[in-house]
């Protein structure tokens, strides 16, 4: 069988619901060997998490843990035993990188923190994600997605964005900000996996929450601190020709802050009269009468679905994107050609249909080895042939809450 990309590199996982399994998620999928722990009573929090298959409650049936976990082991261990730390520092004597994402203080606590810890491997790079990062007045504060997607400042910029009519809403879909946590945490770590190539040792990467969402709309926040708004700000987005349109069928987002991308729409919209007002004969002049031409734009687009007016615009050059349901994607001929959504077998779920890579290697390919993990599924595996326990004192183990 063809090696994956990271078939050598041997990752332990001390995380919870997504940020942290979502970045070893990434791993994974390119052939890291990723061993997740778990506690014993109960598991990680996203087992209890919706969406559940039939919308049944259960376990070993949530599609959130389903997803984040595709191509791991699976482990439970209590490290506040002092048997489970014995355990958990054997683990990291053969692992390449940790990520957890417990706080700072905790860890310290339990003798699991990076200056514990590089003594027993030096050669260890050791993750950790946080609401707030490391240091810092806030370092020790619990925060939940809400409170670190509202402290980024993005809550405020998508709320700018919308239309008056669209209900503004609290936050974007689902775990967006957790998901962008974890792939910052990915990126940091495959840098210092490939630094490691040259100097031989490990490092400790901090990574925070909220940062991590900030440098999402750097540019913004740039633009603030240098000329006292934002682009997104609400009196900017008054002036803002385009944006998030309605349609027949949904919504449509325009870009068109250029003059042949003006024009593009004109041809678009079939060269109505309104448009060869002199009034509108520049982007400056546009600005000022944006939401009377959005107006104009939102009426022409009523008579059209988004599907429609995104192939035409594409065909002008006109920077239009279609907003998509995930229905609209499942029945996505361009994904499907790609195989994009795979089908994997669960032996408490079934066959399950979920998103691929969105990558393709030519030499080293992406593949589903083994879906998520049943609760403790390979602590044998783990715990007996490679660590040396008999399956007696498992039962022992287990009995006393240590797995």
């Amino acid at each position: 069988m063809t090696e994956t990309a990271l078939a050598k590199v041997k990752v332990l996982e001390y995380a919870q619901f997504v940020a942290g399994p979502y970045c070893t998620k990434l791993l994974a999928d390119m052939g890291a060997e990723v061993i997740k722990i778990e506690p014993p009573n109960g598991g990680d929090q996203a087992r209890r998490r919706e969406p559940f298959l039939k919308d049944a409650p259960h376990p070993e049936r949530s599609g959130l843990f389903f997803y984040l976990n595709t191509n791991k082991l699976g482990i439970t261990l209590n490290p506040n035993t002092s048997t489970g730390r014995g355990i958990f520092k054997e683990l990291v004597k053969e692992t390449d990188v940790l990520v957890e994402d417990n706080p700072p203080q905790a860890m310290a606590e339990l003798g699991l923190d990076y200056e514990s810890l590089k003594d027993i491997n030096p050669r260890l790079i050791m993750t950790s994600i946080t609401p707030f990062g490391q240091t810092g007045p806030y370092r020790d504060y619990k925060a939940y997605h809400l409170n670190t997607y509202h402290g980024s400042g993005l809550a405020k910029i998508l709320s700018d964005i919308l239309p008056d009519e669209v209900k503004q809403p609290l936050k974007a879909a689902g775990y967006l900000g957790d998901y962008d946590s974890g792939l910052s945490a990915a990126v940091a770590l495959m840098g210092a996996l490939y630094g490691r190539l040259f100097t031989g040792m490990g490092q400790h990467i901090d990574i925070s929450k909220q940062e991590s969402l900030i440098t999402l709309e750097r540019v913004e926040i740039g633009m603030y601190g240098n000329e006292g708004f934002s682009m997104m700000s609400t009196v900017a987005m008054q002036n803002m020709l385009g944006g998030l349109r309605h349609c027949k069928d949904g919504h449509v987002m325009l870009v068109i802050p250029m003059e042949h991308q003006w024009q593009a729409l004109v041809e678009l919209m079939g060269n109505p009269d309104w448009a060869q007002d002199e009034r509108y004969k520049d982007e400056f002049s546009r600005a000022q009468h944006a939401e009377v031409l959005n107006n104009y734009i939102t009426e022409w687009m009523s008579n059209y679905t988004k599907d429609e007016i995104f192939h035409r615009a594409q065909a002008l050059s006109c920077p239009i994107g279609a907003v998509y349901t995930a229905e609209d994607l499942l029945a996505s001929e361009q994904l499907k050609a790609r195989e994009f959504f795979v089908e994997v077998e669960h032996p408490e779920m079934g066959k399950v249909k979920c998103p691929a890579a969105p990558y393709r290697f030519s030499k080293t390919p992406w593949r589903v080895a083994r879906p998520a993990p049943l609760l403790g599924e390979h602590n044998e595996d783990i715990y007996c042939k490679r660590l040396g326990f008999s399956k007696e004192e498992l039962v022992r183990m287990r009995g006393a809450g240590i797995i």
